[in-house]
């Protein structure tokens, strides 16, 4: 296996060094830190990591891809995006995620422009392909490069590399943008998603790692990781994280008795390709 994981790096390694320069589109999840690595040892300075800073960023998450960048020797910046004042995005229909990544995508092309950078990046890996996925039509609009997907590896792929390389998120759950916690069709607001992040932050401070408070108007619908469940089950700490989702300003709480799975909203939609 570490043979086989060394080879893929030296793949991926010298794919991107033929790019001369590229900017990473960071989220400080493991995959857009795996390419961000990899970028940093196949091209040095001429690398950069970028994070957009936007009220759909959970707490925490910043802090994180700053502690990422530091160790996998990334230059790291930030920039801000205003995906709110678009009203297609604030409509949260299914392709909110698409106007999103216009938002994020129009700005980081921007930014390669004015800096010379050859390519835009993303950490989109193969298994996205499984999902529903406008975003991927985003990137595609503005010429962003997916070396995870282009090269067909896979998210267990992703995890493993990363841990042989040493990237501290190899193991971090995954972290969507906060607007994932809502329905489509419930309209997005800063005041809506900084409520989201309130339960979220609370729960994560009782020691939960892998959770969503989905927002169901004046209801917060608690999802967590299987390892979770069982904690949760206690008739003290049931009430303890219920607690926390009313005291972020929803009037009903409860838990799901089902584990959390990532994208559970796009259940009922096809997959989106590449091209959308």
């Amino acid at each position: 296996m570490p043979d086989e994981l060394d080879a893929l790096a030296g793949q991926l390694t010298e794919c991107l060094a033929g790019l001369g320069s590229a900017l990473i589109a960071f989220s400080g999840g493991v995959d857009s830190s795996l390419v961000a690595a990899l970028a940093a040892r196949a091209l040095g300075e001429q690398a950069l990591a970028v994070t957009a800073v936007s009220p759909a960023l959970a707490s925490g998450e910043l802090d994180g891809a700053r502690s990422v960048a530091r160790a996998v020797g990334v230059r790291h910046e930030l920039i801000s995006t205003a995906e709110l004042e678009r009203d297609d995005y604030r409509r949260n229909d299914r392709f909110r995620c698409y106007y999103c990544k216009s938002e994020l995508y129009e700005r980081l092309a921007a930014l390669a422009r004015r800096r010379g950078f050859a390519a835009v990046l993303s950490g989109a890996n193969a298994d996205d392909m499984g999902d529903w996925r406008p975003g991927l039509r985003a990137a595609a609009e503005h010429g962003v490069r997916h070396p995870l997907l282009e090269a067909s590896v896979g998210k267990d792929q992703v995890r493993a590399l990363a841990q042989h390389l040493g990237v501290p998120s190899a193991n971090k759950p995954a972290s969507p943008c906060l607007a994932s916690r809502l329905p489509y069709g419930t309209p997005v607001s800063a005041d809506v998603l900084s409520q989201v992040d309130r339960a979220e932050l609370s729960l994560k401070q009782r020691g939960y790692r892998e959770l969503r408070v989905r927002h169901f108007g004046d209801l917060g619908r608690v999802q967590l990781g299987a390892a979770d469940l069982p904690l949760a089950a206690d008739p003290d700490e049931h009430a303890a994280v219920l607690a926390c989702v009313r005291a972020a300003g929803y009037r009903r709480a409860e838990i799901d008795e089902q584990p959390l799975r990532s994208g559970s909203l796009n259940l009922d939609i096809t997959p989106v390709s590449r091209a959308g």
